[in-house]
Order: structure tokens, then sequence, then C-alpha cells
């Protein structure tokens, strides 16, 4: 430390003979953000967004090893009712292809209730997909004890995961919930060398200082479930480093503490890690906790991080939303902006799609409409705030900029509850044209026959007035008449003169800049490359499902 402040000394020195007040005091702050520079250099974990994955979700029937509601109930041989349920939020699916059947009453708006599987292609690729649209960079696939009756289906879904990342230019890694596994010390190993090393071949699979990633997650807490001393937990991160690895452990709220979560001498084994990463699930639940973390929590953990070379990766949580805790995004927002500030290497979000805690940021149900009638689950609306199925996505994207530094640290949220709320990315009030991907226009057609999407200059009958829909949706009208989806059991009419579910539509604005339309029947509009009537009837975004507006 001697050393390092006569350098710093000579450094002011220099500085003061030739640079103004101001010039000094800038010098000064790029030297001592050099001084406490992160112990890595950026790669797939550092300085990058990961979020947890635990793709855990199955359904009788699916055709999965395990043939069960795997994680959907208590009792995995039923299927999912009021009185037999494992999961406290309910996923919005719209954007699946295959779902299951429950013993839910309909949803409000008349759909059955049903759910998805993890064990489904499309489920791994559809939030993959969402990942990618939203910049989120990474997934620690969670991977509990294999060697009972779910190792075959975590077994699939592991490849499934693999196959996705790859298609959707994302990276992953296996992430160790040792909780429980009693034989963890040499049953880790086998299953690592046997199994999961493998996966690093991959092109997708998380490296970081050049090393393929893994993490371990439980040890050192203080409790029955993770019973491991020091050594045993020390040796295993040893070995694992032996292999070539970059090693994370996912480790108690407050590991440098004695007598508190952490088990006692255990702070040689977390010094051991290559990067830590704090849980925070139950630990704070409103701003006010956020702030506090900071200050005595976040900060000291980030010094003690800098002065003994190990990456920081703190957790961030949606917040559990059956308790309400989710403030519209502030509560999120708010970890964003405290954890980029304290200077922290990485965030890991708690999770992607734990529905069963509530704290998921995957798609969830929006208001009332879109869950089982009778049932209580709180909707995303919950505070009176409109939010979109993929709000949550949306500001982990974000945050994922914020770290990045592609756009300025800020304690205000960037992104809406709903899209173009009070952002103008939706022309709300204006009058727009619609172009399909084959270069012409879409035609109302005057509401006298199906809508086509096959006119080469825009007239009357091609423009198209945008309202609030009302939910965070919106309107499309022509001559006093609204688009209609018929819910995607017939060509699109514009017809209607009110607003009613059929006349709903998401607007997505696509990375390309296109939009794209999704009726409440979770179906996008085509335009059937102007060859016939359009429709609400696709289950992805293709070309013939992007539009331009005013173009």
């Amino acid at each position: 430390m001697k050393n390092l402040n006569s350098v710093l000394f000579a450094a002011i020195s220099l500085l003061a003979v030739s640079c103004s007040k101001k010039d000094l005091t800038d010098k000064l702050n790029a030297k001592s953000l050099a001084v406490t520079s992160q112990a890595s250099p950026a790669g797939d974990v550092v300085g990058k967004v990961t979020v947890g994955y635990q793709g855990w979700f199955a359904c009788t029937g699916d055709g999965s090893p395990i043939n069960a509601w795997w994680h959907y109930t208590q009792n995995w041989s039923q299927p999912p009712s009021p009185t037999n349920l494992g999961i406290k939020s309910w996923p919005d699916v719209r954007d699946y292809s295959t779902t299951f059947q429950t013993a839910f009453s309909n949803l409000n708006n008349g759909q059955p209730a049903k759910l998805f599987s993890s064990f489904t292609d499309q489920t791994v690729n559809t939030h993959f997909l969402w990942m990618q649209q939203n910049g989120i960079d990474a997934a620690a696939l969670q991977r509990f004890n294999p060697n009972g009756q779910e190792g075959p289906i975590r077994d699939a879904i592991t490849a499934k995961v693999k196959t996705a990342a790859e298609t959707y230019g994302r990276k992953f890694y296996i992430m160790y919930d040792v909780s429980g596994w009693t034989n963890m010390q040499s049953e880790l190993k086998t299953d690592w060398t046997n199994k999961m090393s493998a996966y690093t071949a991959s092109s997708a699979y998380a490296r970081q200082n050049g090393k393929p990633v893994v993490c371990i997650w439980g040890f050192g807490f203080n409790d029955d479930n993770h019973p491991w001393s020091a050594a045993v937990c020390l040796e295993v991160i040893n070995w694992f480093k032996s292999q070539g690895c970059y090693v994370i452990g996912g480790i108690p709220t407050h590991w440098r503490e004695q007598n508190s979560d952490s088990r006692p001498n255990f702070i040689d084994t977390y010094k051991a890690l290559n990067m830590i990463s704090p849980w925070m699930v139950g630990r704070i639940g409103n701003v006010g906790d956020a702030d506090n973390f900071y200050t005595n929590v976040n900060t000291p953990d980030q010094a003690y991080c800098n002065a003994n070379g190990i990456d920081y990766q703190p957790c961030i949580l949606p917040g559990d939303l059956q308790e309400r805790q989710r403030a519209h995004g502030d509560f999120m927002w708010r970890q964003f902006y405290n954890m980029v500030r304290v200077g922290c290497q990485g965030i890991y979000i708690s999770m992607f799609d734990e529905y069963n805690e509530g704290n998921q940021i995957a798609k969830t149900a929006e208001n009332a409409s879109m869950i089982p009638a009778g049932s209580s689950f709180v909707t995303l609306d919950e505070d009176g705030v409109p939010c979109s199925a993929d709000y949550y996505l949306r500001l982990t994207g974000d945050g994922a900029k914020m770290l990045k530094g592609l756009i300025a640290l800020t304690a205000t949220r960037p992104t809406q509850p709903v899209i173009g709320s009070n952002t103008g990315d939706v022309p709300i009030g204006q009058t727009v044209t619609i172009k399909g991907a084959n270069g012409l226009y879409v035609s109302s057609e005057n509401g006298q026959q199906a809508m086509n999407c096959n006119r080469t200059v825009a007239q009357g009958w091609e423009q198209f007035a945008v309202l609030d829909g009302g939910g965070g949706k919106v309107a499309l009208k022509n001559s006093d008449k609204y688009v209609c989806s018929e819910n995607g059991t017939q060509a699109m009419n514009c017809n209607r003169t009110a607003i009613g579910p059929w006349e709903q539509f998401d607007w997505i604005k696509n990375a390309d800049g296109s939009v794209s339309f999704r009726g409440n029947n979770g179906k996008y509009v085509s335009s059937e490359n102007g060859t016939q009537a359009m429709t609400c009837t696709k289950d992805v975004i293709g070309a013939t499902e992007k539009f331009r507006i005013n173009e």
C-alpha cells in the first residue's frame, strides 16, 4: 500500500504542473478507477448478465423420461389444480406451440388453462430467443444431483440448452446446485468427467479467462442441507480448477461474517473461487432494502473482492410477484443501478423461469384475463400499473446495457412497463401505413372483405389510426372500424365497431426495426406475402410477420 501511495503522490505532482484543477480531478478519477480495476477482463461472464435457468418443468404426455408434472405440482402424478400446485406465478404461454392441459378452469379470457414443458424443443428455443431479443448474455443451467429419477430428463434438457444457445448466439454453463447431495464430493467429479465436460467443446459454452466456466451453488451455507466442511469444499473447488475450469461459487449472503448464514472458517475456501455470487433471494423485498444492502453488504463485498483478486457477480432479483414486491420494475432497476455503481464484474439474475418462487423474469400473465378463473395468482399489473408479459426481460436487457456502458448510469429505469408508454415507440394517436416484407401495403379493404397486403400505393384504405387498445395493447382503425384478428380462426377483417379481445394487439418492435403484431390468441399477424388474405395464425415471427411503419 505504501508503494501505491507513492505512485499516486508522484502522479499528482506531475499533473499539477500542467493541468487545470478540473483536468487534474478528471485524471485522478481515471487513475482511481485503474487502481480498483476488475480482477479479470471482460469475457463470457465478466462484464455480462447471466440468468439462472431451471429448465425443470415437465408435463404428463410430453414424451420426457419422467412423464410427470415435474415441479408444477406437489403430486407429480396429477395435473396442476387449485389443490395440487407447485408454482406461485402463472406463465404467459402464448409463444409456445405445444402446451398441456391442466385441471384448472379456463382462463378468464376463455382460453384453456395450459402450461409449457421444458422438455419440448420449442420451449427451450423460445426461451433462448427471448434472451437473444433482450440482450441477455448467458444462462447458468441448474444441475441438481443427477443420480436419481430426475437424472435422465436433466441430461436431455442439457442437450436441448446447448442446441438452443448455439442457435440463438447465447452462452451457457453448468451450475451445480449441491443442496442435499449426499455423496457430492465424489459424484460431482464423476458427473463432470463423464457427462458435463463434453459440453465445453460447444461454441456456446461460456469461457472466462480462456477457461470453461462451472459454478457450484451451496458451499458454506450454515444449514443441514449443505453439511460439508471447508476442507471438503476447498478440495472440490481446487479439483475443478485443476481440470482447467474457471470456478464460480454461489455462496451465502453474509459470507465475510462469522456467526451468520455462512459456516465459520470458510473464508479461505471462498477466496479460492475465481468469482463469487452471494445469494439474495429472501434477503431484500423493496428499494429501501436494496439500498441498505448496497451500503452495508455489496460495497464491502466488492472492496474485499478487489483486494483479493476475486470477480464479484452479485445477484439481482425482480421480486416475488405473489408477495407484491416488484413495484412495476422500480425494485429490480434499483438493484441494477446499485450493482453497476458498486463496480461489480458481472450480474446474476435470479431467476429466468422460477415460477415456483415467483421471481421469474420470463413472460408472465399480464392481468386477470390471463390466469385461471377463480385462481389467486397475482399478475404483473398487481399494483395498478399495466405491464407487458415481457417487461422483466426488457428491463434485464436495459440493465445489461448499463453494465456494459452502452447507456449511462441512471437511477431511473429507461424501460417502461408497457412498450411505447411514454417512450414514443408506439405512435399512439397517429395515422400510419403498414408495409409487408413483399414491399406492398396492408389494406383494410374498406371493411368489405378480408384484409390483404397487396397494394402498391397507400391511399385511404391503406392508412390506419393507432389507438390505445387497453391493457398495454394497441388497436388499429380505418374508416371508423377496427381491425380484427378473428381469433385466428379465419382471415382478418377491418369491420368491428368496438374494441374487444380480438381487436387488441401487442405491438412488438423487432431488432431490425420492423414491427410485428400479436393477437390475444398468442399468434402473430401474417401478411401471407400478399398471396392470400391476411391471418393471425403464426407461432413465430418470420419475414411475412414483419412490417414496416410509414415507409
